[in-house]
């Protein structure tokens, strides 16, 4: 009898000692396999091309009418900030607007303004860096960047926009591409420019 309760305490303890083998095992297998595991990080954010600087108002609407915006246009604003120009052209004309800005935070506060206004419904504020935004729907094209940033941004909006976009640009040219009108609001210089059928060689 005692023999036998000897055996059956051998044999429990053996089975102890397995089940706290096989936790171990896989405990470690678990810690290797995530030690293993890729780690997956978010790519830091681009840094805006230009400060913020909003456009005034009467000069916003000054490019809209340079525009000859109409109820048929779909405008692009690249480097939207507060969103003026597209709620403007939302609330003026009653067309589709969408406004383009790299900073979070500019896009928040273009949101809340469309919001107010009661242009939710019409206006669109992608968070995208200006470079990677496909442009091809886009009738107007509204700017208020840099000199150097219009320059490397003409070869896109050459390539994507279709013939007779109009481009209108706050304060800056576009190189040797000869705008079609300029103009003087309140000090402030603006610039007309319309997409050609055929695209000059040197402007590409």
């Amino acid at each position: 009898m005692q023999l036998q309760r000897i055996i059956l305490l051998l044999i429990a303890s053996i089975n102890l000692a397995a089940l706290g083998t096989a936790g171990c095992t896989t405990t470690q297998r678990d810690f290797e396999a995530e030690a293993q595991a890729p780690n997956v990080t978010t790519p830091a954010q681009r840094q805006p091309d230009v400060p913020y600087v909003p456009t005034p108002q009467p000069v916003v609407d000054a490019m809209l009418q340079l525009a000859q915006v109409n109820s048929n246009d779909i405008i692009y604003d690249l480097g939207s900030g507060d969103g003026r120009i597209p709620i403007t052209a939302a609330q003026r004309f009653g067309i589709r607007s969408v406004g383009v800005d790299i900073n979070p935070q500019r896009v928040q506060e273009a949101n809340a303004n469309a919001q107010k206004a009661g242009m939710t419904n019409r206006v669109e504020f992608r968070q995208q860096d200006l470079f990677e935004t496909d442009l091809r729907n886009a009738t107007v094209v509204t700017l208020y960047l840099l000199p150097d940033v219009n320059l490397k941004l003409r070869p896109k909006l050459l390539r994507e926009l279709r013939p007779g976009t109009r481009i209108v640009s706050h304060a800056f040219d576009m190189g040797d591409w000869q705008p079609q009108q300029v103009q003087q609001v309140d000090g402030k210089t603006i610039y007309l420019w319309v997409v050609p059928e055929n695209v000059p060689p040197n402007l590409r």
